[in-house]
């Protein structure tokens, strides 16, 4: 399966996958050696270190054992060999999320400014990249803001001194718009899309990366890309009901506890992603994404 790692969404032109892996996603061993090829691959190279790696545990575990017959002892590496074609942590949960959507969204986990783009379920995200099971513009723009990067900037833990976006420290915690009317979605989907196909353009005219973009955008002067981004973040200030003089980091605080307070008494809480309100979710998925 074509595979996209962060350096590839950021740093390739049109963000093509580099690489591809052998995922015998949810298939037993046979069905997996009717592709000979690759399973030949897995066999010589994966089978080795998965019996070596099960051989080392079974003999600490013993070694602890005969110390202390009530110790807690690791299977993790026999668990491994007993599916040894296939990926240690499968995902299945994300894995059949995505592959049941026309498109999903990512982003870099290591990043400054996170990038946000579709990408094509036929092609494998990289565990360097948070993975969004969302196929719709709403939700893309919601991430895609500045209010939602104002939160990133305050909540991302790092890795080493470089910012790093998480789910459980960024985007769990973020307060999506509780009471948006059906026109503020809509104006943030019309939006969302505006700016990826004014994005889109600048980087196939001048043929150019996101991280060769991104920096212009960080300089000083207008440019198209910024005018984009300030039409939908607009538009998202407008879904939260978001007044200009408000300051966006406490507006965001205090719905998060509201939220909370939500949540805790059992009151409904609008859930990150398209609300259930809109019917016709299909006018709220367009067609683009990177894909071969």
């Amino acid at each position: 399966r074509p595979y996209l790692i962060q350096d590839d969404l950021v740093g390739a032109i049109n963000s093509q996958p580099s690489r591809y892996v052998i995922d015998f996603f949810g298939m037993d061993l046979l069905d997996s050696k009717k592709y000979e090829k690759v399973f030949k691959i897995i066999e010589s190279n994966v089978l080795p270190d998965r019996e070596n790696a099960a051989e080392k545990e079974e003999k600490r575990n013993k070694e602890l054992l005969d110390s202390n017959p009530k110790a807690r002892i690791n299977r993790h590496h026999a668990n491994f060999l007993n599916k040894w074609w296939r990926m240690s942590y499968e995902r299945r949960d994300l894995m059949t999320a995505i592959r049941g959507l026309p498109r999903y969204i990512v982003c870099g986990q290591v990043t400054k400014r996170p990038i946000f783009d579709f990408v094509s379920p036929e092609i494998s995200p990289n565990a360097a990249l948070t993975v969004f099971a969302h196929d719709d513009d709403y939700t893309f723009g919601i991430l895609q803001s500045t209010l939602h990067w104002i939160w990133f900037v305050e909540r991302c833990s790092t890795l080493k001194s470089d910012p790093r976006y998480t789910s459980n420290t960024v985007f769990d915690s973020f307060p999506w718009p509780q009471q948006p009317s059906e026109k503020a979605i809509t104006d943030v989907a019309v939006q969302s899309k505006a700016f990826r196909e004014t994005r889109n353009s600048l980087r196939n005219k001048h043929n150019i990366s996101f991280r060769d973009l991104y920096r212009e955008l960080e300089k000083p002067g207008e440019n198209s890309l910024k005018t984009a981004q300030k039409k939908l973040d607009d538009a998202v200030f407008r879904a939260y009901g978001l007044k200009k003089k408000e300051d966006p980091l406490e507006f965001l605080l205090d719905l998060n506890a509201e939220v909370f307070e939500l949540e805790k008494s059992g009151e409904f809480v609008q859930k990150p992603g398209l609300p259930d309100s809109i019917i016709e979710r299909s006018k709220f998925v367009s067609d683009d994404m990177i894909k071969l």
